[in-house]
């Protein structure tokens, strides 16, 4: 057992984390970052080109920023969380530009173009940014558990270091939980590690989840590749197997007519609407999406290609844990939450994409909750605490543990809820029902029995994320009876004006669903 202390610990290693753990050096901290992967290269950010919600300070354009955005989110996002992000990314963007070295491409006029960034590039800069703040990284060291003290705040974490095949526990005085979303282990490209751990953690801590109905999201990709680049395909043209044209078919909206073709038949596209100009943007902005096309001589401009749909959950949904504060506490002492393991409500409602408002969330996230857990930490520096673990499925099961390798059936059954068209995308509650029963079963096996040690238990605690995911997602689904974001029920199919409200989970045996306005209400009485 490695044993270190640090004022704060971040959790996590994408943008978020690393903006977290580098406001959190410069407000005075002594910092430990922890990630699953390698710091940098890890997550869905650092495996693609991602557009940011930049806008320059102009009231016209910010009020058209916000205003863009709110009907296709249900009317649920917060204009002053939303001014907030605005600023704080702007902010952010010149400071990656003067103290991050981030080259920006130039416009005809000579003036750094910041609606975007590369996220190899990025991330590498913000590794060296860490680094040179003076926070310790410990890559490839998994997170399993929080570790809290004695009246319940959060002091700490335990994990598995994976090259030293050892366990680790890090004491601090606050915790930044900036460990992405849940995305089932889909194949979507950069999502490996976004199983919903972070989430896990946060709720076996006391704490609750907001809009976890809005996590139905499933992004473009070809068949023969994890590249989900969905803004691409707003210049496609959708196929039948037969070759005629798929009415209705589209990247923005009409991409459930292609799931519903899946269901039966293959579906092919063609980036046939893509001028020349366009194309060769296209190829500067992302060019990874072009590898394997290249690779087989394909070209996607001219030829039809197979393409299917891949879940990505809270990656590109908007749910995730309940922020109790503008510092991003999380109404658990001790414990604050970033990027995608947080709400995106906030600033997005019930509809997000890839990168934009998701990026300058991680941004605005993890700078204001890495200053908060450092102002948090302060109290406790020269204290020694007494510690227990918070962690449950699949680190103690409430009976005899189950034979080595039962995560990977965890998993499976999880993935058969989740992942079909069927039951998440196209939502009905005769098939979210029945679904969430099995789910249910499935908890409650692996609380009883999903057990591992060392590397094991990195794997039996990412089944148990995923099912207490898909359970928080399903419940709070069936509690909405509307259409509302990206949460579209058949058998609701319209808006509903009294559920204009977002909703509050929470629970692991017991889940529960409840109106945010009914728990402030219970709070107040």
């Amino acid at each position: 057992m490695t044993e270190l202390a640090a004022d704060v610990l971040v959790i996590g290693g994408g943008p978020a984390a690393t903006w977290a753990a580098v406001k959190a050096a410069q407000a005075g901290a002594d910092v430990v970052l922890a990630d699953k992967g390698y710091c940098g290269t890890s997550g869905a950010t650092a495996s693609a080109g991602t557009g940011v919600w930049y806008v320059p300070p102009d009231p016209a354009s910010r009020e058209a920023a916000m205003a863009g955005r709110e009907g296709l989110g249900g009317y649920l996002a917060d204009r002053g969380w939303m001014a907030r992000v605005l600023d704080q990314t702007y902010e952010g963007m010149a400071e990656l530009a003067e103290a991050g070295g981030y080259p920006f491409p130039l416009d005809d006029e000579g003036r750094q173009r910041r609606q975007g960034v590369q996220g190899p590039e990025y991330l590498r800069r913000m590794r060296i940014r860490v680094r040179r703040a003076g926070v310790l990284i410990l890559d490839h060291s998994p997170v399993t558990e929080l570790l809290l003290d004695s009246d319940g705040a959060v002091a700490g974490a335990a994990g598995h270091r994976r090259q030293e095949d050892a366990a680790y526990r890090v004491r601090a005085g606050a915790v930044v939980l900036a460990t992405g979303g849940c995305a089932f282990l889909s194949g979507a490209l950069g999502c490996d590690v976004n199983t919903g751990d972070g989430a896990l953690m946060a709720a076996e801590a006391g704490a609750v989840l907001s809009g976890m109905e809005f996590s139905n999201a499933y992004a473009i990709a070809p068949a023969f590749t994890s590249v989900t680049k969905t803004a691409f395909y707003t210049y496609a043209t959708f196929y039948h197997e037969d070759g005629t044209v798929l009415d209705g078919a589209g990247s923005q909206r009409g991409r459930s007519v292609i799931a519903r073709a899946l269901l039966s038949e293959r579906v092919f596209a063609q980036l046939d609407h893509a001028g020349e100009q366009v194309r060769q943007a296209m190829r500067l902005a992302q060019p990874n999406f072009f590898l394997t096309f290249d690779r087989l001589g394909i070209d996607p401009f001219t030829q039809k290609f197979e393409v299917t749909l891949l879940a990505e959950g809270t990656v590109r949904g908007t749910g995730g844990i309940r922020l109790t504060g503008s510092d991003c506490a999380t109404g658990v002492p001790g414990l604050y939450a970033a990027g995608d393991a947080a709400t995106r409500e906030l600033i997005c409602g019930g509809f997000t994409g890839g990168g934009s408002h998701n990026a300058a969330w991680a941004m605005s996230s993890g700078t204001w909750a890495g200053r908060a857990a450092a102002l948090h930490a302060r109290r406790f520096r020269g204290t020694t605490r007494r510690l227990r673990p918070a962690g449950t499925t699949g680190l103690r099961p409430s009976g005899s543990p189950g034979a080595p390798g039962e995560h990977r059936e965890i998993v499976r059954a999880v993935q058969d809820e989740v992942l079909p068209y069927d039951k998440n995308f196209l939502r009905d509650g005769s098939r979210l029902a029945p679904a969430l029963a099995a789910l249910d079963t499935t908890w409650a096996r692996a609380r009883e029995s999903l057990h591992g040690t060392g590397r094991d238990a990195v794997r039996a605690r990412e089944a148990a994320a995923m099912t207490a995911h898909a359970r928080w997602m399903y419940s709070a689904a069936l509690a909405r009876t509307e259409t509302r974001g990206m949460h579209k029920r058949a058998d609701f199919s319209r808006q509903d004006p009294f559920q204009h409200h977002r909703l509050l989970t929470g629970g692991l045996d017991n889940v529960w669903v409840t109106p945010e306005s009914a728990a402030a209400n219970r709070r107040a009485s």
